[in-house]
């Protein structure tokens, strides 16, 4: 991202003949009586993700226009006052106390050692799916709405149906909500901790799994192998177990501010509060890694199509 600030600098600033002048201010526009200058400009730039270098010029003139507008914006708000209004001063706060959090355990996360060469390929040895052995997947898969007392039973009439369309016509005779598609994913776009049971999967055949709503049903038409070599996968792989470290870092953090602090709960919240705050995971942000998810559970937990492995190993 500093190659695209660089360039977008210098992009913005060429053609300028006061050299003197953009030296001291570094501006990109004048609104009325403000200035938007060049830093604003990449500090937006840095927050968006896949900008490339040859796009930073065109991108930098984008964020410009929207500058200006937030700034005409700014300027009129001022003159009605806006900022004065409760519900605005609330959302200001709200918002400071995010960003210093924030910023906090990410400097926590900072302190994250990088992965060794031997840790990395003890990942990639230890996720055949994922790497050596990964296959792309043509899909069929079924989201049913379903009670937890159903789902067993649901599971029993999958195994006894000859193949999925008998199922399906199963579901509609016992009137199920269901949804279905049909899609090619590749092992990194499917749940991690299902990855290993759907690779074994032979075409044709099925695996159920417990959803939010109920049960989800993939079935494997067909595959095709696909691996990813040590060496190809050895970059997003590091930067995987980097987050993970980041992540692990931040939640122990929290948990010993925690466990050193005096924390009442009052009112409404005195009631279980206390055991709801000791089971639930401690809130941590992004990493800032492009692209990348903070953690490998979160991914496998996802639903298929959702959250995914590609966005923690950047695998494509």
């Amino acid at each position: 991202m500093a190659t695209l600030a660089l360039v977008l600098g210098a992009g913005l600033l060429a053609g300028c003949g006061d050299k003197k002048a953009n030296a001291a201010t570094q501006a990109a526009a004048r609104v009325n009586r403000d200035e938007i200058t060049v830093h604003q400009i990449n500090f937006v730039l840095a927050q968006q993700r896949g900008v490339r270098p040859e796009q930073a010029q065109a991108a930098g003139k984008q964020v410009l226009e929207r500058l200006i507008d937030q700034q005409l914006t700014l300027e009129k708000a001022d003159e009605l006052k806006i900022d004065r209004d409760p519900r605005v001063l609330q959302a200001i706060e709200a918002a400071k106390r995010e960003v210093i959090s924030r910023a906090y355990l990410e400097r926590v996360g900072d302190g994250a050692p990088k992965p060794t060469a031997q840790e990395v390929q003890a990942y990639y040895d230890s996720k055949p799916a994922l790497f050596k052995d990964r296959k792309v997947y043509n899909l069929q898969e079924l989201a049913i709405e379903a009670k937890p007392e159903q789902i067993e039973g649901l599971r029993a009439q999958l195994a006894q149906a000859p193949n999925i369309a008998a199922f399906v016509e199963t579901l509609k005779a016992q009137d199920f909500r269901f949804g279905g598609n049909q899609a090619v994913r590749t092992a990194e776009q499917l749940p991690l901790q299902h990855l290993d049971a759907i690779a074994a999967l032979k075409d044709g055949q099925a695996l159920a799994i417990p959803a939010a709503n109920g049960l989800q049903v993939v079935v494997v038409l067909g595959s095709r192998s696909q691996p990813v070599a040590a060496e190809q996968a050895r970059p997003a792989v590091e930067q995987f177990l980097l987050n993970e470290r980041k992540r692990k870092l931040m939640e122990d953090d929290v948990k010993s501010l925690r466990a050193a602090a005096k924390i009442q709960y009052m009112g409404a919240y005195a009631d279980g509060a206390a055991a709801t705050a000791a089971t639930a995971p401690a809130t941590t942000p992004a990493t800032g890694a492009a692209p990348a998810a903070t953690s490998a559970t979160a991914a496998a937990s996802a639903p298929l199509g959702g959250g995914n492995i590609s966005k923690g190993l950047g695998l494509k």
